[in-house]
């Protein structure tokens, strides 16, 4: 009835109408067009509803609540885990190109299986902590599914950590077996382990006590050397009590979606990392409806993951994504490399790319010089910092894409909250991260709390499923990002448009106030980018006893290049406003970085004002 009377309505009107009726998404040329009327189907007349125009008597309020088509799912991660064994049992789920190893979704299950009985031979019981330090690997990979499927909460630990960090890490959430390489790089775990507990190299496997860190009980070490005081992890897939294997199948009925089991820390942008907790319920949704716009469903993918695993783009964009839509997961290497990710895509024939701006920076240094082909990629996803739009067409254009998306979240929110439509055009791509996630709703408001208009920017807040479950043990800092209302402070400025899709300004914290006049990286950033001889460029606010702050370019140049500091500032003006010009320039050959790849801003201006104003 609802079809017979639209057929009478204005032609321009009948997709969104339609489409209403139906509960689906209407076309995006409908949803878009500020001008469409909020339709309101308000009485039967004449054969078919009235159409009324919504009156607009204020700005429209930046809030969006994105109704998913579907709904949210109960599943656990280790019921996904079986799915996929299930439904592609001899597809490959990992190939590690550095290891040699392959690996088929049938396979992956029964060895994680097999470990997560291993595990509860030590006394691990569900809810219990298992940490998890190393690199991209097999390992890495297998115990992430054993922990689910043993109801553990694992625990992500950068390997890039030192002595002190990793104490903090492991004694903050209290884990309780830590499963690590022997060594790796110049980091040498079992005797960073010594440093801690000195206990180590005498007590028995699985006995360590030590009162820094008292809930710790069992090393586990991916190395074929015996260790003192530690088991072997290899070991752990032997003799296996068989009690314990089935208690890990009859398990997969009892844990709760809503139950802990991925604890992230904070990348350490501002300081000390909080332990993210997120649940079965927050990880397994937002991978499926990340999967579901980008497309993954379509066909059988096989992605270059490149990023690090213990990082959420590589857990749950990475692993858990794939398992939603049986993707190979490819990885080139220990940590990124730029040539041997070229030679994992020409040699896997990769379809799908994952990497932060700088790794497609380094990615297209060496596809300069190396004859391996990509032609099989078709299209490359960005997250983990803004990608300026330039810098995103030569990602594009250089490797030969078919589609470039940007997404956008962050670890509290496990993590996406803006994903892209698989058939958004390049251009809609480059100057947005997407639209708002399935069952998610967002707000943008002003310093007073407050919503402001469509279009203007403030600070991004976020509900829904994805939020965290907590800080773990730090009620405080809980509090601090979340309120009582549930609305999560993300720390962005950003833009909400009518459209639903949202653009990034930059980082609250980053804004620089210059004579009264607030300014925000990025956009210096951005256009800094479009010179032909920058590859990169960061802005930092310099003390300044005149002006409160002083811009500071630094900024990374093409080999070979002789930019100069008044070249650069000659670039600039005439093109941005003259209190956006830096005063001071300075060229890097890299700046600090997290392990993903941000750089932290905080350390970058500790180092520059440790050298002095005066030497740049």
């Amino acid at each position: 009835m609802v079809a017979a009377a639209v057929s009478s309505w204005p032609r321009a009107l009948r997709p969104a109408v339609t489409a209403a009726c139906a509960g689906a998404r209407a076309p995006r040329r409908h949803l878009a067009a500020p001008a469409l009327p909020v339709l309101l189907f308000n009485r039967w007349r004449s054969g078919g509803y009235s159409v009324i125009p919504e009156p607009r008597l204020t700005p429209r309020p930046s809030y969006w609540h994105q109704a998913g088509n579907e709904p949210l799912t109960g599943k656990t991660l280790g019921q996904l885990a079986e799915d996929a064994a299930r439904l592609w049992p001899q597809r490959e789920a990992v190939v590690s190109m550095h290891q040699g190893l392959r690996l088929t979704f049938q396979e992956t299950l029964k060895q994680a299986d097999k470990l997560a009985a291993g595990l509860r031979g030590l006394g691990m019981q569900p809810g219990d902590m298992l940490g998890l330090c190393g690199p991209n690997s097999v390992e890495w990979y297998i115990t992430n599914l054993a922990a689910a499927r043993a109801g553990l909460i694992l625990v992500n630990i950068n390997p890039a950590y030192q002595v002190a960090e990793l104490e903090y890490c492991l004694s903050k959430v209290g884990v309780k077996a830590l499963v690590v390489p022997e060594t790796f790089k110049s980091q040498n775990y079992h005797k960073m382990l010594q440093a801690i507990a000195p206990e180590l190299a005498s007590c028995q496997p699985g006995k360590l006590q030590n009162d820094r860190i008292p809930t710790l009980k069992s090393i586990i070490t991916i190395s074929d050397k015996e260790l003192p005081g530690s088991f072997k992890f290899k070991n752990l897939f032997k003799s296996i009590n068989p009690d314990d294997l089935s208690e890990v199948h009859q398990l997969q009925y009892k844990i709760q979606p809503d139950a802990g089991c991925n604890l992230q820390f904070t990348s350490g942008t501002t300081g000390l990392p909080k332990g993210t907790l997120l649940s079965h319920h927050n990880v397994v949704n937002n991978a499926y409806f990340a999967a579901k716009r980008l497309g993954f469903h379509h066909k059988h993918h096989r992605i270059c993951l490149q990023v690090p695993l213990f990082h959420c783009f590589g857990n749950v964009l990475g692993i858990i994504m794939a398992l939603h839509a049986g993707s190979t997961l490819v990885l080139p290497s220990y940590s990124f490399r730029a040539e041997d990710s070229v030679n994992a895509i020409a040699k896997e024939s990769c379809t799908i790319i994952y990497g932060t701006p700088t790794m497609y920076i380094d990615i297209m240094a060496k596809c300069q010089d190396s004859p391996a082909s990509l032609s099989s990629l078709e299209f490359a996803i960005t997250a983990g910092s803004p990608s300026p739009p330039n810098l995103f067409y030569k990602i594009a254009n250089t490797l030969g894409l078919k589609k470039c998306y940007s997404v956008y979240g962050m670890t509290e929110t496990s993590p996406l909250s803006f994903v892209p439509d698989y058939d958004d055009p390049l251009e809609q791509c480059a100057k947005s991260v997407g639209r708002v996630m399935d069952h998610c709703e967002v707000k943008v408001v002003d310093l007073d709390n407050k919503m402001v208009p469509m279009g203007t920017p403030g600070e991004l807040l976020v509900r829904g499923y994805g939020n965290m479950l907590c800080y773990y043990n730090d009620v405080d800092k809980t509090q601090e990002i979340v309120g009582p209302d549930r609305w999560l402070r993300t720390g962005d400025q950003f833009i909400l448009h009518e459209s639903g899709y949202g653009e990034v300004v930059g980082r609250i914290k980053d804004m620089i106030i210059r004579g009264g006049e607030n300014i925000f990286p990025k956009e210096i950033e951005d256009f800094l980018i479009t010179h032909g001889d920058i590859v990169d460029a960061q802005i930092i606010g310099i003390p300044d006893e005149r002006y409160g702050e002083e811009i500071c370019a630094c900024v990374r140049l093409k080999p070979g290049s002789q930019l100069s500091e008044e070249d650069l500032k000659g670039f600039c003006k005439g093109k941005i406003a003259h209190f956006k010009i830096p005063k001071y320039v300075k060229f890097m050959n890299d700046y600090p970085r997290t392990q993903s790849g941000k750089v932290q801003k905080y350390k970058l201006r500790d180092m520059i004002l440790a050298r002095g104003i005066n030497s740049l």
